[in-house]
């Protein structure tokens, strides 16, 4: 992380103008034909052959005229979102006079109250579970956002390879996660090492498969990038980053699941060598990495649900289906993911019984009556 950052290189700016974002509430709402400025409308329909247009009267909440009313009219397009009188909804405002209707564009609504309710909820219910260890692992999902805020998009944009980015990356978030969450102790360098090496699976996994499919790396969301920038990005390479950022999480849950399962196996029969540790380890892992790696597919696929939708319609060939960009990209992400899934247990699972079965059978018995609730 040293090496990648950016240390004093500033950083690039979008050469596209997005327009400052200014909050404002729907008044009144009323559909009709599309008037241009200066025009009186005429009837209250739109004449045969023509698009409907949304006429909004806004009052704006803050920006260069809070409090001001405001009358923008939006084409009604399939694509387009739906507003009406009521809504709290965000203006782009491109700096010119503020009480002239054309210096601002009605783009989005106001999303923050639904989300920092949902945030909150969500804190609540871990915390309500985890208590303690619920607080650890909220401060470790907040440094995650802090590695990724300021780490992994500040080297990118400066130009670093995103490969090489998301690998220091997300290892600087498993060692934050795991440790803080689960503790410094054997068992969680167990999953740490299970973890490293599973992330190096599929990073290798990935760039050799991208690379031999021909993939470009270049979707809808990298191009909009790339014409911000107004420069070439290594497009593949943001990919394999999402690729082994996005594998994290559940290389996280299986290899602290493993090291756990050996753990306690242990401390149920401190008679057991480790390959029977690593015997009745594995067993269990099976039936995890199954549910794992559906987790993983289904995820992916969800996410790849609009771009699988509109290729489902395209009327190619399902061997052309599967094989165009956007589709291999989402099957090569999956696959490479589920095989570093897929070895994980074994690696964690001998990891662990290897250490477990050295450790003295009196620190195991006195670190079971410290985790058990007192009477």
């Amino acid at each position: 992380m040293i090496v990648l950052y950016p240390w004093g290189k500033a950083l690039p700016s979008s050469t596209v103008t997005q327009g400052t974002p200014v909050a404002a509430n729907i008044v009144t709402a009323a559909s009709g034909p599309c008037l241009q400025p200066g025009q009186v409308q005429v009837g209250s329909q739109p004449a045969p052959g023509d698009k409907p247009c949304l006429t909004v009267q806004l009052r704006m909440t803050n920006g260069p005229a809070p409090g001001k009313s405001l009358q923008l009219t939006v084409p009604i397009e399939p694509s387009t979102p739906r507003f009406s009188a009521g809504d709290d909804v965000v203006l782009a405002y491109n700096g010119g006079n503020a009480l002239d209707p054309q210096s601002f564009q009605l783009v989005d609504f106001q999303r923050s109250t639904p989300l920092v309710l949902l945030a909150a909820l969500f804190a609540v219910a871990v915390l309500v579970l985890g208590r303690w260890q619920g607080l650890a692992a909220l401060v470790a999902l907040g440094l995650s956002f802090v590695v990724i805020v300021l780490f992994v998009l500040p080297a990118i944009l400066a130009g670093e390879s995103p490969l090489l980015v998301a690998i220091a990356g997300a290892g600087a978030i498993m060692f934050l996660a795991l440790y803080l969450t689960h503790g410094l102790s054997a068992r969680t360098s167990v999953a740490v090492l299970g973890t490293l090496v599973s992330l190096a699976l599929i990073g290798v996994l990935s760039a050799i498969f991208s690379a031999a499919a021909s993939l470009t790396g270049l979707d809808d969301a990298t191009t909009t990038l790339i014409g911000s920038l107004g420069h070439g990005i290594d497009a593949r390479g943001l990919l394999l980053a999402g690729i082994v950022i996005g594998a994290l999480g559940v290389l996280d849950d299986v290899t602290i699941t493993q090291t756990s399962a050996v753990w306690e196996l242990r401390r149920a029969n401190p008679s057991l060598g480790w390959r029977e540790l690593y015997g009745a380890g594995l067993r269990i892992g099976r039936d995890h990495v199954g549910s794992a790696v559906n987790t993983l597919v289904m995820a992916y696929a969800g996410a790849a649900l609009p771009v699988m939708l509109y290729s489902a319609i395209s009327g190619v060939g399902l061997g052309s289906l599967l094989t165009s960009e956007d589709i291999a990209s989402e099957i090569i992400r999956t696959l490479a993911g589920s095989v570093g899934i897929v070895a994980a247990v074994p690696v964690t699972t001998v990891l662990a019984a290897l250490i477990a079965s050295r450790e003295p059978v009196d620190h195991l018995i006195s670190t079971t009556k410290r985790a058990a609730p007192q009477q």
